[in-house]
């Protein structure tokens, strides 16, 4: 999914043209965003991107509360029949994250979007952190951060319902307690029981050479993880990546610096350190990674993949903070295909 970025930005926050800069707001890639995106119909809104419904209120409970609680608020959404559905759910991360737009704040949706009471705050996913077992993932709508939390903390939720043919499935296949025990799927409405949303195909990646294949989602990855052999700052980024492009790496001279929706994209949920499926064919690994699209909360930094947690957060663009890795968009949307 295109992550809304239409700018580009200098390294001091300025806007800047896009030509030739290699960032997000000049290729814009992903599934292009309908120019109706929402419907709205009384109590519900429905997503023509995703085919997800929600709730017009962003906070029908009015206040926080904790993992637990969350999900019993959800089941008595559903005897009431809420909106006119009885299937109401706590969306798994990567639904979420699939209303964020990154060129908005306070909050991170569409310009023009339809939701009412959203809440420029932290909004829990049924997403357990497996590096913490006891932690959920949850959601900052003010900024777009993407963190973990003790799952007896207070977020907002947000009901979510229906199945897309968009979102790629979390990886997620384990469902826990809130002290972070193991226990069976049934009947919890986690994002391990339900597991919504495009299955992963096995193999999920297909290496050849220098280059690795994403059969989930059409992307096409380099093989090594650390292109610029260490810690870069981002501009630096931008010109290992011009200069594999120069080099043809794997006789392609296509590549990018990926937009933070496809570094994401690369999580699976049910590991940790790093959090990608086991048996990748990555070499390399590091734990944090540059990606080309600007924070529009704080323009002189940049969003980025911290893998060893699956986190998304941010860095300042001056500095050698992240890592490099490339990308090209391979033989097509994938998912959409599906």
């Amino acid at each position: 999914m295109k992550t809304g970025q239409e700018r580009c930005y200098h390294v001091d926050g300025n806007i800047i043209p896009c030509s030739a800069t290699g960032q997000d707001g000049e290729y814009q890639v992903g599934v292009e965003i309908p120019c109706s995106r929402f419907g709205l119909e009384g109590q519900v809104v429905f997503d023509n991107l995703t085919g997800l419904t929600w709730t017009r209120d962003a906070n029908i409970n009015t206040f926080p509360m904790s993992w637990k609680e969350g999900f019993a608020f959800l089941h008595e959404l559903n005897k009431d029949n809420y909106g006119g559905y009885s299937d109401w759910r706590m969306p798994n991360r990567r639904e979420l994250r699939s209303l964020l737009h990154m060129e908005t704040m306070n909050p991170v949706l569409p310009s023009g979007h339809p939701f009412i009471n959203v809440f420029h705050g932290w909004y829990w996913t049924s997403t357990t952190a497996a590096i913490n077992r006891s932690y959920a993932w949850y959601i900052h709508l003010g900024g777009a951060r993407m963190f973990y939390g003790r799952k007896d903390q207070e977020c907002i939720v947000w009901p979510v319902r229906g199945d897309s043919r968009l979102i790629p499935a979390t990886g997620q296949k384990s469902c826990f307690d809130v002290i972070g025990r193991v226990i069976p799927c049934a009947a919890t409405c986690q994002d391990g029981e339900f597991k919504t949303g495009v299955a992963w195909p096995e193999p999920r990646f297909t290496g050849k050479g220098q280059v690795v294949f994403d059969n989930l989602t059409g992307l096409t990855w380099t093989r090594d993880a650390d292109l610029g052999q260490g810690l870069i700052s981002w501009l630096d980024a931008f010109g290992i990546v011009r200069n594999l492009n120069t080099k043809r790496l794997g006789g392609l001279g296509d590549w990018r610096l990926p937009n933070i929706n496809e570094l994401e994209s690369l999580v699976d949920c049910q590991h940790h350190s790093p959090a990608l499926p086991k048996g990748h064919p990555f070499v390399n690994v590091q734990e944090f990674y540059w990606s080309s699209t600007t924070s529009f909360f704080e323009p002189t930094w940049s969003w980025a993949l911290y893998l060893q947690k699956g986190a998304i957060g941010v860095g300042l663009k001056k500095g050698r903070h992240f890592h490099c890795w490339a990308v090209r968009s391979g033989l097509g949307d994938r998912i959409r295909k599906r």
